[in-house]
């Protein structure tokens, strides 16, 4: 029996089942009316709000943390929001995966293009920062209808849906990296790729240097300046959201960082912390808060979740 035919028979096994619907389910959804698809995303949101107890802690934890200067009020009106706005994320992945994303064309608004189109034309590479914003894989899809990337990604602990995942990405990424492959993000940096690399989330104590976001210390990876420093390639950081009407979104992307790195590892962390929260602050709700974002601090400090 070949590795393909054992493949799709394991995946036939009853403990794939629940990834099998789930992978119709985003089917189904993709093509619904976009009316009707923004309502689902809110209904699945909005259960996941009142649901998800783990989940809603860690929610408000990061925003208590970061937007000290909101009153409780305020800071319980933005943890339903982004709940909300990670709903509608899961139905605009299911687009993205699912759907030929030259459909969405007319929903684009697209900045800053002159940044990255000044690289290709003169055959360099680029280290993309980007965000995890809600709209992430839709924001990839939007992105491949202007210009093609690589992308480096953690794979999924399900193998069916990491399978599914890849082939949902293959599309819109020219090479799918591992995290932990350096040596390869470098060679295709070195070869004139861009290769879209989002550093905000904690990779734990050995990767990281502790660095402020929201103003609070934070284990930022390390990876950002290193991959600058070996390939020489400018670091542009890519932004994107869902705008207000809920029917269109905005990329844009920003000048390359300047004199990035400094060679100092814990201002360079700082400052790829900085145009990080600053891009969240345009729309705070659609970042991907329930993360553990403060999972590892500094020696000596208590755990915050």
């Amino acid at each position: 029996m070949s590795t393909e035919d054992t493949t799709k028979t394991s995946f036939a096994h009853p403990r794939y089942w629940p990834a099998w619907l789930g992978i119709g389910a985003m089917y189904a959804v993709a093509w619904l009316p976009w009316r009707l698809k923004l309502w689902v995303g809110k209904a699945i949101g909005l259960a996941a709000w009142r649901l998800a107890r783990r989940r809603r802690h860690i929610t408000e934890t990061n925003i208590r943390l970061c937007f000290p200067e909101r009153d409780a009020d305020q800071q319980a009106a933005l943890v339903r929001e982004s709940f909300i706005a990670n709903g509608i994320g899961l139905v605009e992945t299911a687009t993205g995966w699912c759907r030929d994303h030259e459909h969405l064309r007319h929903r684009v608004v697209f900045r800053g293009q002159e940044h990255r189109a000044r690289l290709q034309a003169q055959g360099r590479g680029a280290l993309i920062l980007g965000v995890h914003f809600s709209t992430l894989d839709l924001g990839a899809a939007l992105h491949a209808l202007y210009f093609r990337a690589d992308a480096v990604q953690r794979p999924h602990d399900n193998p069916l849906f990491d399978r599914f995942m890849a082939r949902a990405r293959a599309p819109y990424f020219d090479t799918i990296l591992d995290r932990y492959d350096l040596r390869g993000v470098v060679r295709r940096i070195k070869a004139g790729h861009a290769v879209w690399y989002s550093p905000d989330q904690d990779f734990g104590r050995d990767a990281s240097v502790f660095a402020p976001f929201f103003g609070v210390e934070a284990a930022t990876v390390r990876m950002t300046a290193r991959i600058a420093r070996m390939t020489g390639a400018p670091v542009i950081p890519l932004i994107f959201h869902r705008n207000p009407d809920d029917r269109t979104y905005t990329l844009e992307y920003l000048p390359p960082l300047e004199d990035f790195p400094s060679g100092d590892e814990a201002v360079d962390a700082a400052r790829v912390n900085a145009v990080i929260e600053s891009a969240i602050r345009r729309h705070p709700e659609q970042y991907l808060w329930l993360h553990r974002r403060f999972k590892t601090r500094p020696r000596g400090e208590a755990k915050l979740y």
